[in-house]
């Protein structure tokens, strides 16, 4: 039998996926692990830098490997990049996980990240391309999740707890 992770966390860039995984890892007693995180790793260059270079597809096909082998081989918390979802394959990966996705409001987006060029699909009017990519993407988070977490106006210690809640886990 291969491990499969505890939780599953997917949202859109910026909503605490990464700090809402670790907080939840720690409460739980498990292993923290993060697909972007791993494809720096790997790549030994920021994520921005791989869009840049070698283009959105070059990367997306690097997460799709990324999140098959973290499902196949994490039994913690794990967290997706914000675009995981799209890739048909991965969605299908994910039945029968438990997946929570953590959303936010645009307003919130902008508090949060000051959606900045820095974040590559978000180098024009972030704004409208926030709202743009969230209208794409809405649905296949939906889709995919066991229970939806809203972050806005929380804490990540919050979210966290509302996480715990919803998918009715218990603390180590």
């Amino acid at each position: 039998m291969t491990a499969a992770p505890l939780v599953v966390l997917v949202g859109p860039m910026g909503v605490g996926k990464s700090t809402v995984g670790q907080l939840l890892a720690e409460r739980l007693g498990v292993g923290y692990r993060d697909t972007d995180e791993d494809i720096v790793s790997a790549r030994g260059r920021a994520i921005a830098e791989i869009f840049v270079d070698e283009g959105e597809s070059v990367f997306r096909a690097l997460e799709k490997e990324s999140v098959r082998t973290a499902l196949a081989g994490h039994d913690g918390v794990l967290a997706l990049g914000g675009g995981a979802i799209l890739d048909p394959d991965t969605r299908g990966l994910l039945a029968g996980q438990r997946v929570v996705y953590l959303s936010m409001e645009v307003e919130e987006a902008v508090r949060r990240t000051g959606l900045n060029a820095a974040r590559p699909l978000l180098a024009v009017n972030p704004r409208k391309q926030w709202r743009e990519l969230m209208e794409a993407r809405r649905g296949l988070y939906e889709e995919i999740a066991t229970v939806v977490v809203a972050t806005d106006g929380r804490t990540p210690e919050e979210v966290t707890q509302a996480v715990l809640d919803a998918v009715e886990l218990k603390e180590a």
